[in-house]
């Protein structure tokens, strides 16, 4: 018998006893969306901003470019950094506002 046929088979054999896997393919849904960032990308770009945080992956920033492209954004870079201190800031000025207004009996309707 030729070796390569014979090795053909053994493998064969081997391939057909093994034992099945129990473990189920990931889902598109569990990997992360940033699987490369970009530390610059002009402000003027950018059209819209998303922020992703899922379980298995760490803290996404994915921007929307004025030309339509997505890219990510590395989360540490430092522009980026000031925009969600900003951000954070002005909705905490905000609830704070809210509260002392409800509290005083001042209720706002925005129009």
């Amino acid at each position: 018998m030729d070796v390569k046929l014979l090795a053909l088979t053994a493998l064969l054999a081997v391939a057909t006893q093994a034992p099945t896997c129990n473990a189920k393919p990931i889902s598109l849904v569990e990997r992360c969306w940033c699987r490369s960032t970009l530390n610059t990308v002009p402000q003027r770009s950018i059209k819209e901003l998303k922020f992703l945080h899922t379980p298995n992956c760490p803290f996404q920033v994915i921007a929307k470019l004025k030309n339509n492209r997505e890219v990510c954004i590395n989360p540490e870079t430092k522009w980026l950094q000031q925009y969600l201190k900003n951000a954070i800031n002005k909705l905490k000025y905000e609830y704070n506002k809210h509260q002392h207004d409800l509290n005083h009996g001042l209720h706002r309707i925005e129009i």
